[in-house]
């Protein structure tokens, strides 16, 4: 599935919301927690903005606990969960569609506007089933083809590769500058992975 269309994703609420809460010095560590899942844009802004990122396994639970251990007041999930810990410790859509409102009131911007602190780099998924997942981080071949697409997506991708905790499958995510190359990146991987654990 391709990740390229125009409206607002959790990633950019998180943004949002982030630079709102350091204003109001809420934002505890300047620290924001997200999974490994987050899109490499949301890392990049919040670096270019003197931010703290600290990525997490996938999941509610696991970013919750990081917050919850180091005392962080903002988490969440690339799909929109949004945890804002001095209100609530579950994803809270009212809340955060709350936070957002105040911030385009407090702002007078638009929320596309203030959306715009962070560029979404295009972000490829394929799930490759029928594959031995627990050998992802064992296969030298695997991690040679992994090595190999990392040098040629430099600094501006990135590469992913997440066994399912319930199925035969591994999720091969790749972000690049251009579609294209994250597309064609994507693809070699999938066919790493099936050759290497099929």
């Amino acid at each position: 599935m391709d990740h390229t269309g125009e409206e607002v994703d959790g990633d950019q609420i998180m943004a949002v919301i982030a630079l709102a809460m350091r204003e109001r010095s809420a934002l505890r560590s300047d620290t924001v927690v997200a999974t490994v899942m987050s899109n490499l844009g949301f890392k990049l802004a919040m670096e270019r903005e003197g931010l703290t990122l600290v990525q997490t396994a996938v999941g509610d639970r696991y970013v919750l606990e990081e917050m919850k251990e180091h005392g962080y007041a903002l988490g969440g999930e690339q799909s929109g969960h949004v945890i804002i810990l001095d209100h609530a410790t579950t994803g809270d859509g009212t809340l955060t569609g709350l936070m957002l409102a105040a911030r385009v009131a407090d702002t007078g911007r638009t929320l596309k506007d203030l959306a715009s602190v962070m560029t979404r780099l295009p972000q490829v998924l394929i799930n490759v089933p029928d594959v031995d997942r627990t050998r992802v981080g064992t296969s030298a071949d695997l991690a040679a083809a992994v090595a190999e697409a990392e040098r040629e997506l430099g600094s501006t991708g990135r590469v992913l590769l997440r066994p399912s905790g319930t199925e035969p499958l591994v999720r091969v995510m790749v972000e690049a500058a251009d579609i294209d190359q994250a597309r064609s990146v994507a693809g070699r991987l999938a066919d790493a992975v099936k050759s290497a654990l099929g």
